[in-house]
């Protein structure tokens, strides 16, 4: 077993566009020969476009682009941009009089970072398809990852500055890769060692609290209270992208979506809480025979290193800081 790059992958290309000044941006995942995709949405507020494109029972076998965004609801529209790229290079479901694109879309909520005036739209989205030509995506503060922060239980005073991840693993033939916009309610944890790396900051902002722990405060005392709209802590959503050149039915991608969520839970933490809109696709874009619940388990790994890619990836931004600032007060 080996890591690897993402783009390693074949028959995909990602691309990012962001609004640095704005604070958002989305990312792209194009398949031009289309990829069996399966979706399993965990978080209680999900935004998402075309989701039922990929139950077993629609009729389209294939989809042709995944698109993560910032924008929250209104980073929907962005879909429009892959469409209109992937249909003038004949791209799409035949219709006769063309071929329609099937593009599928999670968005994430980042309006309080930057400008909420300004979202990602389809001229942000074309530029995204653009950029995937070259198919070298930068991690961090890049595409659906530019507006992305974590550990908002107490609101954005303390939280932290999060972004865009990937990490991918070979094995013999077998190829399985994570892509992950990281805008979590809850703090991120270290894959390997379980110690916590981002998240709610302390009065100081020189060391960590423990959300979870404060979820459990609030349970456990009746004169605490937990004021989502007073904290801002609506702020949240982790989307993602499993990968694979393994060969399977769009049930069975199904699946491997819902396995590849235990790389969430092993590093973030609380996770597919109802202010979360925590969503996974799973594409299948390759011919390699292999077996389920491998490849299940292995997205699970390749999701919380991808997780995990995000945070030592981001740069501080819009008054946030990252985990490279505080790091020498943790270790």
């Amino acid at each position: 077993m080996k890591e690897i790059k993402i783009t390693d992958i074949e028959n995909i290309k990602i691309g990012n566009a962001e609004n640095e000044k704005a604070g958002t941006g989305c990312t792209v995942i194009i398949c031009e020969n289309g990829a069996i995709t399966g979706l399993d949405i965990r978080g209680g507020g999900p935004a998402s476009r075309e989701s039922e494109l990929t139950k077993p029972f629609a009729s389209a076998e294939v989809i042709h682009a995944v698109l993560l965004s910032g924008g929250s609801a209104f980073g929907l529209d962005a879909a429009g941009g892959v469409m209109k790229y992937l249909e003038e290079r004949n791209i799409g479901f035949d219709v006769g009089v063309t071929k329609v694109p099937l593009v599928c879309a999670s968005c994430i909520f980042d309006l309080r970072v930057g400008d909420y005036k300004i979202r990602p739209d389809a001229k942000m989205s074309y530029k995204a398809c653009i950029n995937a030509e070259k198919n070298d995506p930068q991690m961090g503060n890049f595409g659906a990852g530019a507006g992305a922060t974590v550990g908002k239980i107490l609101g954005l005073d303390y939280a932290m500055k999060s972004g865009l991840g990937f990490y991918a693993l070979q094995i013999g033939n077998l190829k399985v890769g994570a892509i992950v916009s990281v805008n979590a309610f809850g703090d991120i944890f270290d894959y390997e060692s379980g110690k916590m790396i981002a998240g709610l900051l302390d009065i100081d902002k020189k060391g960590f609290i423990n959300s979870e722990e404060e979820l459990i405060k609030i349970a456990e005392d009746k004169n605490l209270s937990f004021d989502i709209e007073k904290n801002n802590s609506i702020t949240n959503t982790t989307i993602g992208a499993i990968i694979t050149n393994a060969k399977f039915t769009k049930s069975q991608m199904g699946k491997i979506a819902s396995m590849s969520h235990n790389g969430f839970a092993r590093t973030i933490k609380p996770v597919h809480t109802t202010l979360d809109g925590d969503s996974i696709y799973a594409m299948s874009v390759g011919n390699v025979k292999a077996n389920l619940d491998a490849v299940g388990s292995i997205a699970a790994i390749v999701m919380g290193k991808a997780i995990n890619s995000a945070i030592v990836n981001t740069k501080s931004a819009y008054g946030f800081k990252c985990y490279n600032d505080i790091k020498k007060y943790l270790f």
